[in-house]
């Protein structure tokens, strides 16, 4: 499916209920996929929600029209949805979690036989310090997520709703060998500001409640809900 813009491409379908395939002439386009959506809250219109889908070199930008166009909707509080977020980038995940931060660590990297490399808030603009937050958080929360759970966590900032995190924290070199196989080696390992280690273990909520398979039935987003009472002091 994959070809140079603007050309063409034919599929065929096979539809239930149709006898016959039927062909189509798809022309190759860019996919913009946004990495993060937000919304005000119908169930409370002064939350804003802002789901993180993937940490990719958008995901700042992105954020930070959030951060301009929810408060002058009206939100005064805040929900960020990290739940099904797999990672991304180191670096994407740093200048998230510093939107949020006026400064200190965000991460932690340690190295055998090497200090620890420290990863410290950024300059970001804008920022929300004040504003009360709460973080949704499931096992598919994993890797530069973590980060960013851990960090606002460990800072004070915000409290988690939801389920333990996967524990996706250490970084890997590949070695290609002859046989097609591969190795991997684990050079470094992240830790929260506090030394929570993340790897292996997760990040535990502060508030947990399970996501079912009747709440998924029914369309009940339960885990919503709850960070919605932690917002509201319940």
């Amino acid at each position: 499916m994959r070809g140079k813009v603007g050309t063409t491409v034919k599929i065929t379908v096979s539809r239930v209920g149709t006898p016959d395939p039927i062909t189509l002439e798809i022309e190759r386009a860019v996919i913009q996929n946004p990495s993060v959506d937000w919304r005000i809250l119908d169930e409370d219109p002064t939350i804003g929600y802002i789901h993180i889908r993937i940490f990719s070199g958008n995901t700042a930008k992105e954020l930070a029209r959030a951060l301009r166009e929810l408060p002058a909707a009206g939100a005064t509080r805040y929900i960020l949805d990290l739940r099904g977020n797999g990672g991304g980038l180191l670096n994407a995940a740093v200048d998230v979690a510093s939107a949020f931060l006026e400064k200190g660590v965000v991460l932690k990297e340690n190295r055998r036989d090497a200090d620890p490399k420290l990863y410290f808030v950024k300059p970001t603009a804008p920022k929300l310090l004040d504003a009360p937050l709460v973080l949704l958080v499931d096992g598919g929360t994993a890797s530069a997520s973590e980060i960013v759970a851990g960090a606002l966590r460990d800072h004070g900032r915000a409290k988690l709703v939801g389920e333990r995190t996967y524990g996706k924290g250490s970084v890997q070199l590949v070695f290609d060998l002859s046989d097609e196989s591969s190795l991997h080696v684990t050079v470094a390992r992240w830790f929260t500001p506090n030394d929570h280690s993340i790897d292996g273990t997760g990040l535990s909520p502060d508030v947990e409640i399970l996501f079912t398979e009747d709440d998924r039935a029914a369309g009940r987003d339960v885990q919503l809900l709850k960070a919605i009472e932690v917002l509201n002091g319940e």
